[in-house]
């Protein structure tokens, strides 16, 4: 009789334990979803003021020291404002090209030209640097403005590429069956696209596609995790799906 007064105890016990169980990992699972939303939201917000502080700091450590004290609203106000060097920068280089724009300010710039083209050290640095600011910001540069896919690095594998201007001069009379359409596609790499290959393909091998560049190069950075139009609401519910299916794999052992 006590065996059997027993065992309904224990197992009314053991059904107590698998419901408190429960409900603690209902609990710890409705916690994490919570917390992984929120630095979905605020992640992407924090990292944006962070970039934009550091490069107002950057900018005004370095334009602060060459403006007057007497031009310093630090010197009739009791705190530093931000963003004043910045102003002053953003300033300067506007009058910069307006001068240039004109006659005088074109045969100045013509003429600190040939004085920096006669130095050996400096005059190749210049010379490329400046090539490379007039392709990302001219209007009529060559700045990556496609985006395609190519067989790489084995068959049947593809690879994001950006297409730039096609060769020409020694490199376009060199390659083999010139009267092909080549052009120039830079390889980046993940998490950083600042690195990766260089070459010249025929145009026929790529697969161009109709997404813009910055998209791309999301979708590289990210290594795949953020794809061309995702919103933030399929991202949040791509999250909540993950973390629920992560729950459901784990009951089966809270019930053993």
């Amino acid at each position: 009789m006590n065996e059997m007064d027993d065992k309904p105890g224990d197992a009314l016990g053991h059904d107590i334990e698998q419901v408190s169980a429960t409900s603690q990992t209902g609990l710890m699972s409705r916690f994490r979803n919570y917390f992984l939303t929120g630095l979905v939201v605020a992640g992407p917000l924090t990292v944006t003021v962070w970039l934009i502080w550091s490069i107002i700091t950057w900018v005004d450590n370095i334009v602060r020291p060459i403006i007057p004290p007497a031009y310093r609203p630090e010197s009739y106000l009791p705190w530093p404002i931000p963003g004043t060097g910045l102003i002053v920068a953003v300033a300067a280089l506007t009058l910069l090209g307006f001068l240039t724009a004109n006659l005088v300010g074109r045969t100045l710039v013509e003429l600190s030209e040939g004085l920096l083209s006669r130095m050996p050290i400096v005059r190749p640095v210049y010379k490329t640097m400046k090539q490379i600011f007039e392709s990302l910001f001219s209007k009529t540069g060559s700045s990556f403005r496609k985006v395609a896919l190519i067989e790489f690095p084995a068959p049947g594998t593809y690879s994001l590429v950006f297409l730039s201007r096609p060769p020409v001069g020694e490199v376009a009379t060199k390659l083999p069956h010139a009267d092909d359409d080549y052009v120039s596609v830079f390889l980046p790499c993940t998490p950083n696209p600042t690195t990766g290959f260089f070459f010249f393909v025929h145009r026929k091998d790529l697969i161009e596609l109709d997404i813009p560049v910055e998209a791309a190069m999301t979708l590289i950075i990210s290594a795949g995790m953020v794809q061309p139009g995702d919103t933030q609401q399929d991202r949040l519910a791509a999250l909540a799906s993950t973390a629920r299916a992560a729950q459901l794999a784990r009951k089966p052992e809270t019930v053993e």
